[in-house]
């Protein structure tokens, strides 16, 4: 069977391997979606951390189940893929925090993700849904990054809480935050991706980045927001967030940059802020969002705008940043 393989930046090669055999406590799984994410992008521009080439991309999947070692799951079910791996020995595993395991590997990351028609996937790593398209399914796990940045959070009811940064992280968690009951603004550079948020997704207030950015949400909110996410992975903007933050406010931070961040230690001190770092998500979370998705507590097919084939991919994959209106793009294995 046709794999694409990212050999070194900016190299995409079409591989021709065998077919995979599940080892036991493993399903033989068809991928059916695979949603571009922004790592596959850094990937291929050789500016992704924690990245080592040779390596398959792909980890945004639903997946059909051909076979599994699980009475649980029955051939043809849809489920989408935890892309976690964890060794479930380590202290944070040991104490529930499975998503920064020691030793944690991420599907098309550190290990072989789903660009190929089959996969071998362990049974433990797919959540089945049974009432959903494979589009949504395949919307779980950028979906999961930014609920587990509200779960972090943990906004109360019309609690002010600024987001920063509407990219598809950005967006998920303004989604999760707006379906919390939390009281959200929207902040962005660009005034087409807070169009898209905000009129029509309906995700909040929509507010340009910009000077007096402090100002103008005390002015909005009364305050400043008591809640900062930030999902730009901006050195500039993510360093800001000090000042953004209400006295004994939170800020998470869902975006990552290779290199420092900064603040004034007396600001820090002075506000009593917390200062949370969000890494992927949690088992839990999967499940969640499948759930949030079943009972329409979250619209989030608006996401993809983008659509092509899996034979497209070595074509589409290197540019698809520069085309128009991106905010998710969706390779189609049907």
């Amino acid at each position: 069977m046709k794999t694409l393989v990212l050999e070194t930046p900016g190299s995409l090669k079409w591989v021709d391997v065998a077919e995979p055999v599940p080892l036991a406590g493993e399903a033989l799984v068809r991928v059916r979606r695979c949603g571009v994410c922004g790592t596959d992008i850094h990937a291929m521009a050789g500016r992704q951390p924690f990245f080592s080439y040779p390596r398959r991309l792909g980890h945004e999947l639903c997946v059909e189940v051909i076979s599994a070692d699980s009475g649980d799951l029955r051939s043809g079910d849809l489920c989408t893929v935890e892309a976690y791996y964890f060794c479930g020995d380590c202290p944070a595993c040991l104490t529930g925090k499975t998503n920064c395991c020691r030793n944690l590997q991420v599907l098309g990351v550190h290990i072989d993700g789903g660009h190929a028609p089959l996969i071998t996937v362990p049974v433990n790593k797919l959540h089945c849904s049974r009432s959903l398209s494979p589009d949504q399914i395949a919307l779980a796990e950028p979906l999961v990054i930014g609920a587990h940045g509200v779960e972090r959070a943990r906004p109360g009811k019309n609690e002010p809480t600024a987001i920063i940064g509407m990219g598809p992280i950005g967006l998920a968690a303004a989604i999760f935050a707006k379906a919390a009951g939390a009281d959200v603004v929207c902040i962005d550079v660009q005034t087409d991706r807070l169009g898209f948020a905000c009129d029509q997704m309906e995700l909040g207030k929509a507010i340009l980045a910009g000077d007096d950015l402090a100002g103008r949400l005390k002015q909005h909110f009364g305050q400043l927001p008591s809640i900062v996410i930030d999902a730009t992975g901006s050195p500039a903007s993510m360093n800001s967030t000090f000042q953004l933050a209400e006295h004994g406010g939170r800020i998470v931070f869902i975006g990552l940059f290779i290199g420092e961040v900064s603040f004034d230690d007396s600001n820090f001190h002075r506000r009593e802020l917390t200062l949370m770092a969000s890494r992927a998500g949690l088992t839990a979370t999967f499940q969640d969002v499948l759930r949030a998705m079943e009972t329409n507590r979250v619209d989030v097919m608006p996401l993809i705008t983008h659509r092509f084939g899996f034979a497209e991919a070595a074509e589409r994959l290197p540019l698809i940043h520069r085309e128009p209106g991106l905010v998710k793009a969706m390779i189609d294995f049907d």
